[in-house]
């Protein structure tokens, strides 16, 4: 190697103990860190300002969803003696966890939707999809779809009496931005398959991207204590289907030139949201989406803040309210 040539940054860090997993031989892996849950509490007599209820999607598959529901709409519709006066945005939410990690109930997970709920006066629905790589993608996107499927036909009243179904956003953060995305795209061919339910748009936080060549941010955070590289791509390795690399369209958006889906998205006119921060390893490939969606034609939004982690709005409520401020006139413009 000639003097004027730098070495690529070399990974410090053990992925399978920096994920707390273990690869069994039959290809599933043990989970060893105990995630903090929290349970719903779905007491309409009770004094949460959110009421929280799971209800099953799917039994052979295990799959469920939170409902989040402001005790507000309850109160104002006892006052009203009427029910849905005004009904309430609906955001279908997927948690992140690189495909392998988390739950609808894990805390972080569950106070983000709570508190997303109050702050935009929203009903959210928390979907608990399966999990890699017990259950390798598309299994997730399946779920993701099939959730939507649910929610247009059932007769749950936290949905039916309050949810505005013509106002719908499907939303992710990190492995859960790429579901929504994937979701929207599979969404956007069939619309009439789901009516009564109309999606105003996609609102990808952090969402979980990669690609097999590397990018600048993802060599100049290589060891990021948050998300470091090998990390990713381990989760990539238990996530995709075997035998495909990271240039698989499910990892990589824009390889050959993204889908021809973009065009129903177009058409349909619905806006997309990318968040994220230059911390974030992800974040060129996150700036590539949304620059390849501007291509497209496709109506685009895009925050991207300085310094700060992957998926922070998770971890400090603070940063989570800022971002709340912002999906409230985001959700307004798209009304």
């Amino acid at each position: 190697m000639s003097g004027n040539q730098t070495a690529p940054p070399v990974s410090t860090i053990d992925p399978y103990e920096y994920l707390q997993i273990i690869q069994n031989s039959d290809g599933t892996i043990k989970r060893l860190y105990e995630i903090p849950s929290t349970p719903a509490a779905p007491d309409h007599n009770g004094s949460s300002p959110v009421i929280t209820k799971d209800v099953t999607l799917n039994p052979n598959h295990n799959t469920w969803v939170r409902i989040f529901l402001p005790r507000q709409a309850l109160d104002n519709t006892s006052t009203n003696n009427s029910v849905g006066n005004t009904k309430l945005p609906l955001i279908v939410y997927y948690h992140g966890g690189g495909f392998i990690l988390l739950s609808a109930d894990s805390t972080m997970n569950h106070d983000f939707c709570f508190n997303m709920a109050l702050q935009l006066s929203a009903v959210v629905v928390s979907v608990e999809y399966r999990l890699a790589p017990e259950h390798r993608l598309p299994a997730a996107y399946h779920d993701s779809v099939e959730a939507l499927h649910w929610i247009k036909c059932t007769h749950e009243k936290l949905l039916r009496d309050f949810a505005d179904y013509s106002n719908c956003f499907l939303m992710g953060s990190s492995a859960g931005g790429n579901i929504a995305y994937h979701a929207g795209l599979r969404a956007s061919t069939a619309v009439g398959d789901f009516e009564p339910l109309k999606i105003k748009g996609l609102i990808l936080h952090h969402p979980f991207f990669g690609g097999s060549k590397r990018t600048e941010s993802e060599l100049r955070l290589v060891n990021a204590p948050v998300l470091p590289l090998c990390s990713t791509d381990l989760m990539w390795k238990l996530a995709l289907p075997i035998g495909v690399d990271r240039d698989h369209d499910y990892c990589n958006p824009t390889v050959g030139g993204g889908f021809d889906h973009f065009d129903q998205i177009k058409e349909l006119g619905w806006w997309v949201l990318v968040t994220g921060c230059d911390g974030d390893p992800l974040i060129d490939r996150q700036m590539e989406l949304v620059e390849m969606l501007k291509k497209k034609g496709v109506k685009v939004e895009a925050q991207f803040n300085e310094g700060d982690y992957h998926g922070v709005e998770l971890m400090d409520a603070t940063k989570a309210n800022a971002l709340f401020v912002f999906l409230r006139h985001f959700l307004e413009k798209c009304c």
